[in-house]
């Protein structure tokens, strides 16, 4: 789907965005600095129905905040096991197909987690497919606009954060 063909299906749900019928769901994008370099790699994940390619994502859970749900749906979707930034990086919306075939916009909240590793067992082991890619890659894979630029965004970020702080002058 392109790009205007997929905001086009997205305005078409205009209304149910601004009536207060869009849904909440939260999400991490995963990321690894790269052996030896400066540069970040970022872990995506195939959709369990389409097969497209996602981010760990999912909906609110009782007694956790939005940071904790995007970590916990890490773990469950790909095994990862990492740090994550309790401060919202972004957010991106997307039509989510309902089990009755109607759709509902998605307002998606997304944080940033630093994988330390991947668990060989994980609740999705085997559902999905796993690859690491640069953001760069990663933006041109994921169909939805907003998070493409969101992954663009991650490396400048991440890398800005990266670098040694200054001493104050007097």
């Amino acid at each position: 789907m392109s790009k205007k063909t997929y905001l086009r299906h997205l305005a078409g749900e205009a209304d149910k965005l601004f009536n207060g019928q869009a849904i909440e769901q939260y999400a991490a994008i995963c990321y690894r600095w790269r052996p030896g370099a400066k540069e970040i790699e970022i872990l995506l994940i195939t959709s369990r129905e389409s097969g497209r390619w996602v981010i760990p994502k999912g909906w609110p859970m009782d007694k956790k905040l939005p940071h904790q749900v995007a970590e916990r749906e890490a773990w469950e979707e790909a095994g990862v096991k990492g740090k994550v930034r309790k401060k919202s990086f972004g957010y991106y919306t997307y039509l989510k197909s309902l089990d009755t075939g109607d759709t509902v916009p998605s307002v998606v909240q997304v944080h940033l987690l630093e994988v330390g590793g991947l668990s060989a067992e994980f609740p999705e082991r085997g559902q999905r497919r796993l690859q690491w890619f640069s953001p760069n890659e990663a933006a041109t894979l994921v169909r939805e606009p907003e998070l493409k630029g969101l992954l663009r965004m991650a490396e400048s970020v991440l890398t800005t954060d990266k670098k040694p702080k200054r001493p104050a002058t007097k």
